[in-house]
């Protein structure tokens, strides 16, 4: 076996070094009589004798000079491997996610992976910029926006504001310039970053379109500072989750005609074991991406 073999080569060369089994076993951290038995096996499968044992030294034979190179460069292989594993083992996954994830709830994620002795090295991004880290791998994984029947993770969206205006869902046919202020400022809605993405986008826009709302009155916003910051400084909208109004003080309601979701799956480069990640860590990513538990629809995962 492979095995045998290297710990054969291990034992001649540890011998061939100290020039003695008795001390060369020692070094090798194995009884003298193994080390001596490993050696003759060596010889055995090799043909010929790598030890001469007639001197008070054990000095290697001409053959045994010959192949003691190869030997210790196969024990130094095997070395460095076992040192890389280890170090692989330790080594955080770099993953991508949300920029809008709370950073409790992704030192959360962080905790339950590091219990189940995997180290994470969590960045936040937009999704433009989680898809380019992933392409050219500056991570290892990322939650990327997908279509819905593609999804692993499905977080719902609404409109929120500073006004409380009830729960029924909210028709935006009804944020038309004229039904608002004598000046006829109209109401804006303003998009955060997260949600410009065409599944989401596209169809809002389609949306508004339909409702005969003014092109100007959706705003997508440069950061989600920047969308919050206005949505507290006037009447205007946010769309965001649920979990997002109650962390801003917003009110949020439903969208009439229209079930607007982020929906999410975990995407890995080659190589990487994304489908056992998100297995493993569904509830807590759900979490963090604002589920509020851990809701699968489908194994959306690839790698």
């Amino acid at each position: 076996m492979l095995v045998d073999f290297l710990a054969a080569c291990r034992a001649f060369v540890s011998v061939s070094d100290m020039g003695s089994f008795t001390i060369g076993a020692a070094a090798a951290q194995i009884p003298q009589s193994v080390a001596s038995r490993r050696v003759a096996a060596l010889e055995n499968e090799l043909g010929a004798r790598l030890i001469d044992r007639s001197g008070r030294r054990a000095t290697p034979t001409p053959f045994g000079v010959r192949l003691l190179p190869r030997a210790r460069r196969l024990v130094q292989l095997a070395d460095s491997l076992r040192r890389d594993a280890v170090h692989a083992r330790a080594a955080p996954v770099r993953l991508a996610v949300p920029a809008t994830c709370e950073v409790r709830d992704l030192a959360v994620l962080g905790k339950t992976s590091k219990e189940a002795g995997l180290v994470l090295d969590l960045h936040r991004a937009d999704p433009v910029d989680r898809a380019e880290q992933l392409r050219t791998h500056d991570v290892e994984v990322a939650i990327i926006a997908v279509a819905p029947d593609q999804a692993r993770w499905a977080v719902p969206l609404g409109l929120a504001g500073i006004h409380d205006e009830g729960s029924r869902p909210i028709h935006l046919d009804t944020l038309r310039g004229r039904r608002h202020s004598p000046a006829g400022v109209a109401r804006r809605i303003w998009m955060q970053p997260e949600d410009d993405v065409p599944t989401i986008r596209d169809r809002f826009l389609r949306l508004r379109d339909s409702a005969g709302l003014a092109p100007s009155q959706v705003q997508i916003a440069a950061t989600l500072t920047n969308a919050v910051t206005e949505t507290l400084a006037s009447g205007d909208l946010l769309m965001c989750s649920s979990r997002q109004a109650t962390e801003f003080g917003l009110h949020w309601r439903a969208i009439a005609l229209g079930a607007f979701e982020r929906t999410y799956a975990l995407r890995g480069v080659s190589g990487s074991d994304a489908a056992g990640l998100a297995a493993s860590l569904d509830e807590p990513i759900g979490k963090a991406l604002g589920v509020g538990h851990a809701k699968t629809m489908r194994d959306g995962v690839s790698s």
